[in-house]
């Protein structure tokens, strides 16, 4: 008898100790709300610019476009505005960059040149805004933080370049400038980032919703190198040095119009540099 109820003490404890365990093992275990767990972490290198000899370029044309990012195509700029497993908006990536100085920042010109560095905090101090206002219980100044949703628009400043070692026509992001609403409602150049290669990486590292795979995993970087974007042109360059929006004043179609005789422009040069 006594052997008995010690093989059932035994077997109760042996029970108890075996559900303790487990259950410790399930609430140590991560929950997994995916397939699998990912092992990959979305961390992509940039793929290096070919190098480029003046005796090769044999025609250069600078323009400058501008990204609408309320375009359907355009959508991956602006979202997730919540940033959640590692996915940010572009402005995010960027103003988080900006801050940890992984990239350089300039101060918009006249010209369009890049010529004077900004720091991070200083180009927030500026994007802040601060109001008077008089409400029933208080009066008196409060500022009205930036916020990157304001951001609506990318302008891009590149180059389209005839290489004749290649036999190839060519074109190179130089820098770019997201473009937001100030509180009148009227858009704002934010400053000018140059495209080099520490930009570049920065982009490279940060993931994009793929719409059509979302497995397959983009970066901001492959956005610009695929030109996977639509945009329109809105100024290109000539001794005037000005916009579209200069001498097609109050006329948005024959600004686009403009814009699209500009781009087929670059397409009939590479066209007609090969009819004999």
């Amino acid at each position: 008898m006594k052997k008995f109820v010690f093989a059932a003490a035994v077997l109760l404890f042996s029970l108890v100790l075996d559900f303790s365990m487990s259950a410790q093992e399930t609430a140590e275990k991560p929950y997994n709300d995916g397939l699998y767990k990912g092992k990959s972490t979305g961390i992509k290198k940039i793929m290096p610019y070919p190098e480029i000899r003046e005796a090769d370029i044999m025609w250069r044309k600078r323009i400058w476009r501008e990204i609408d990012f309320r375009q359907k195509i355009n959508l991956a700029f602006y979202y997730p505005r919540i940033p959640h497993d590692n996915w940010r908006c572009f402005i995010d990536v960027i103003f988080d960059a900006l801050k940890e100085g992984r990239c350089t920042a300039y101060k918009v010109s006249k010209t369009g040149e890049l010529i004077e560095p900004v720091d991070y905090e200083k180009l927030r101090k500026d994007l802040d805004v601060t109001k008077h206002v008089v409400l029933e219980d208080r009066e008196g100044d409060t500022t009205i933080h930036f916020e990157s949703k304001n951001v609506k628009w990318l302008r891009l400043m590149e180059d389209w370049y005839f290489d004749a070692q290649r036999s190839q026509l060519m074109v190179r992001i130089e820098a770019f400038c997201p473009v937001y609403l100030d509180d009148d409602k009227m858009p704002n150049e934010m400053c000018w980032i140059p495209f080099n290669d520490s930009t570049r990486r920065v982009l490279a590292e940060a993931p994009v919703f793929n719409r059509n795979n979302p497995h397959a995993r983009l970066s901001y970087d492959e956005l610009f190198w695929k030109r996977m974007f639509d945009s329109y042109i809105y100024k290109e360059e000539n001794i005037y040095d000005r916009d579209i929006s200069e001498y097609n004043k109050n006329d948005l179609l024959n600004a686009l119009f403009e814009s699209e005789r500009i781009k087929q422009s670059i397409i009939d040069f590479e066209q007609d540099l090969w009819e004999y």
